[in-house]
């Protein structure tokens, strides 16, 4: 089943990180810190605003948010850009190394991290000393960095947070109740367990993909990935090693797709035939769901995500950043706050399956209204509102797990789970390349 426009877009604007290991050393070769642009009190001039692959589908949107921006604004000019999200990334440094930045860019976690660690970002909360409790709180920490204090380097715009999704009719069929959803992963591990026991090898319980779970599942488990620091991985734990332990072990049963181990196959189709317990675990798989496999759609429950002890969810979530030395930041901090107001997030909100950030968006009672209770989408998008004003929210990796770390760590873990080495050593191994390769970054 193909994704909907919006999911790709947030995969690939979120749930991708490969540029930082390629080009973090480029950027650092680049020039040095800018100077911070001060505000005059005058919201005036041109301001060039760049996203991340909205149009065509959000095109109306958007420009009609810009234009009603300039009604309000006749001395501010805003020239928008759309950029592919092939390359989104890379072109992100290209333009910091050339001190081409737009003025109000869109940034996802990890690239938000990558220019604010450079100093190429304004820092929000100088900007707008008021402007934090117009945000969730768990957005608005998000886009805080490590040893930087209070200081916020983008305003938060579209987040969207993890929830459970299960087909009830397998959950039953396996002697589980729907009624009771698993909350941490040693939990979803058991459940998996005897989700294999029962089902004959007719379905499973969920897709391996070791890198799409991990470092998510370490994190909820209570492991370290990093020193107190930050400065090296410190995930080489008895609780990693037992997570590779039950992985292996699930594996073995049938708990997993055995192909899903080493290439990614389409978890959407998978869940759609009524193979797999446990889909996604995005309030955009639930509409996919909706529109192509209508069925098993009709036994799909959702829940709040698994959390584990921390009780932490994963979240995506988009911002907008401000050009540090933008030579209109009175224009550029206004239009961001615009763009990312409770309505404006609303409206977008009712076009994508996404969510504000906005606090007063977010207590929209269209993010409240679960219905009667058993329409999945309906409920998913309560569930994730919900989620989002209580949980402790995290990004879903450090900005240190690049693509590189990631890969290093799942050539490991694959190994052991297919039993060519023990669990121990794995870990133990995974660890050293990891910060092998954090190592040689922090030299380039």
């Amino acid at each position: 089943m193909p994704r909907s426009p919006m999911t790709r877009t947030v995969l690939a604007a979120l749930a991708t990180g490969t540029f930082l290991s390629s080009a973090a050393c480029g950027v650092g070769g680049g020039p040095g810190p800018a100077r911070e642009a001060a505000k005059t009190g005058k919201v005036a001039g041109e301001i060039t605003f760049r996203t991340l692959q909205l149009k065509p589908v959000f095109t109306t949107y958007v420009q009609g948010v810009i234009d009603a921006f300039q009604r309000k604004h006749p001395e501010v000019k805003v020239k928008w850009e759309d950029v592919p999200g092939d390359g989104y990334n890379e072109k992100l440094v290209a333009d910091a190394q050339a001190g081409a930045l737009p003025d109000v860019v869109n940034l996802s976690t990890d690239s938000f991290q990558l220019l604010g660690d450079r100093g190429m970002l304004a820092d929000v909360a100088r900007l707008d000393p008021q402007i934090a409790e117009e945000y969730v709180p768990g957005a608005w920490e998000q886009f805080k960095l490590p040893g930087k204090g209070d200081s916020v380097y983008a305003y938060p715009w579209y987040v969207t947070p993890e929830i459970l999704t299960y087909n009830t009719d397998l959950f039953r069929e396996a002697g589980l109740d729907p009624a009771k959803p698993p909350a941490g992963v040693e939990q979803f591990f058991d459940y998996a367990e005897q989700i294999a026991a029962r089902s004959g090898g007719r379905y499973s319980a969920f897709m391996a993909d070791p890198k799409g779970r991990l470092p998510g599942d370490w994190q909820k488990m209570g492991v370290p990935v990093l020193n107190g620091t930050k400065d090296a991985f410190a995930f080489d734990t008895p609780k990693a090693v037992e997570w590779v332990e039950r992985m292996k072990s699930l594996y073995a049963k049938g708990a997993m797709p055995k192909e899903s181990l080493l290439k990614s196959d389409d978890i959407n189709q998978l869940y759609g035939a009524g193979k797999l317990v446990f889909g996604p675990g995005s309030p955009g798989f639930v509409k996919d769901i909706k529109q192509n496999a209508p069925q098993v759609y009709a036994t799909t429950r959702v829940a709040g995500a698994v959390t584990g002890r921390l009780g932490h969810i994963g979240i995506y979530a988009q911002s907008l950043g401000i050009r540090k030395d933008t030579p209109h930041p009175d224009a550029a901090a206004e239009f961001a706050k615009w763009v990312t107001n409770g309505p404006n997030q609303v409206a977008f909100s009712k076009k994508a399956t996404i969510y504000p950030s906005n606090a007063a968006g977010l207590a929209d009672p269209y993010f409240s209204d679960r219905g009667d209770g058993t329409d999945a989408e309906t409920l998913a998008r309560a569930v994730g509102a919900e989620e989002l004003r209580s949980a402790q929210l995290d990004a879903n990796t450090p900005v240190q797990w690049t693509s590189q770390v990631g890969d290093a760590v799942v050539r490991e873990v694959q190994k052991a789970i297919q039993g060519q080495q023990d669990a121990r050593t794995a870990v133990r191994k995974a660890q050293e390349e990891a910060n092998r390769l954090l190592a040689n970054a922090a030299r380039k």
